[in-house]
């Protein structure tokens, strides 16, 4: 009995052992742990500073050219030939399409003759009244006689000035058989097609010159009186994803739509870099206003769901320090920050999943630093 007592001893004496000997490297490990510090280059950081941000009324709209005609029938005939199609380049005078002429050429012809008769019947005429004239003066005609020679004239003269306005008209009908382009460009929209009719004022073709684009756009009238000529404007067109275009407000419609209450706002690229199609949606910001604001960039900023925060690094430790951001700037991209950082914080540039509050930090030297003073004991060595 006193031997089976002593063996639950030494059992028992020797699991308490044990568990001491488990325990201690795991407490060596924890405090291990604390110890390390997170190692950071000054690349890794960024210290937050005050910078310019544009703020103003939002512009939405469309690209359209400047330089756009829409021909349309100016005689009414049938269309003969389509001579261009949606997207070919015309050069300004190029025949578009060519409309029946036959009717016109006929008209032209009679009124020419008509001109003809009546350039004979006014010589006739003069001549008479010069004969008339000179029998006068001889006394062998009487006055009146004379008066009605005169008045034959003047009437010859009459039909041949409107003889020769109807053939000038006539003429005029037959250059619009032929519609032309009026400048340099692209044709964008075909309306007809060989053998339609054309009546007058019938939309035929449309040309546009593509390196007159604009930016057509609509501002709220509460927003307007901020808008001035000449100030810039930031936009992002449908399309061209990723891409910002840079323009100037060329000119403010001083009336506002009567249905949506909009004002237009015209603004021209401030750049050669523009979009090449009409029609494209736009969107963006007049930069009316500037003020001065921290910011900070995306790659700082971690956002989990409705919260915003950043790592900070002060006094050699991290800290996650909740944001209140504002609105973003974006022709920088970084956002406003309205609370939370001050001016001069050390936050890390772009933060890893595995931080955490309180974390140790360690700074290494910049490089030209480092190398600096290695180079020092060197030549001290010297």
């Amino acid at each position: 009995m006193l031997r089976k007592t002593l063996l639950a001893l030494a059992i028992a004496s020797a699991l308490v052992a044990c568990g001491k000997s488990a325990k201690e490297p795991e407490k060596a490990a924890g405090k291990e742990e604390q110890k390390v510090a997170l190692q950071m280059a000054p690349e890794d950081v960024l210290t937050i500073e005050s910078n310019a941000l544009a703020s103003g009324p939002i512009i939405t709209g469309s690209i359209q050219p400047e330089r756009r005609a829409d021909l349309r029938a100016e005689v009414g005939a049938i269309v003969v030939q389509v001579l261009k199609e949606n997207g070919e380049a015309v050069k300004k005078g190029d025949v578009l399409l060519r409309l029946d002429e036959t009717s016109i050429r006929d008209s032209l012809t009679s009124s020419e003759e008509a001109t003809r008769a009546a350039e004979q019947t006014l010589a006739q005429a003069q001549r008479m009244y010069e004969r008339q004239k000179t029998l006068l003066a001889s006394g062998m005609v009487s006055t009146m006689a004379m008066e009605d020679a005169e008045v034959r004239r003047n009437n010859a003269q009459s039909d041949l000035a409107a003889a020769k306005s109807r053939s000038v008209s006539a003429r005029q009908q037959l250059t619009r058989t032929m519609v032309r382009a009026p400048f340099d460009g692209i044709v964008s929209d075909r309306k007809v097609s060989n053998g339609d009719t054309a009546q007058v004022g019938k939309e035929l073709i449309k040309v546009i010159d593509p390196a007159s684009m604009r930016f057509e756009g609509m501002v709220s009238a509460d927003k307007i009186g901020v808008v001035k000529v000449g100030q810039p404007v930031l936009f992002r067109v449908n399309g061209y994803p990723g891409e910002q275009f840079n323009g100037k407000v060329k000119r403010v419609d001083p009336a506002a739509n009567a249905v949506t209450r909009q004002v237009e706002v015209l603004v021209d690229f401030a750049e050669a870099r523009q979009p090449r199609v009409a029609g494209l949606y736009a969107e963006g910001r007049i930069e009316s206003q500037s003020s001065s604001s921290l910011m900070i960039p995306p790659s700082a900023l971690v956002q989990a769901g409705d919260n915003n925060y950043v790592w900070r690094v002060k006094n050699g430790t991290l800290a996650k320090v909740p944001l209140t951001i504002g609105t973003k700037d974006e022709r920088s991209g970084r956002w406003q920050v309205l609370s939370g950082l001050q001016a001069g914080d050390m936050v890390v540039r772009v933060p890893a999943s595995g931080f955490k509050d309180g974390q140790k930090v360690l700074l290494s030297a910049p490089k030209a630093v480092a190398s600096a003073a290695t180079a020092a004991p060197a030549m001290t060595d010297k």
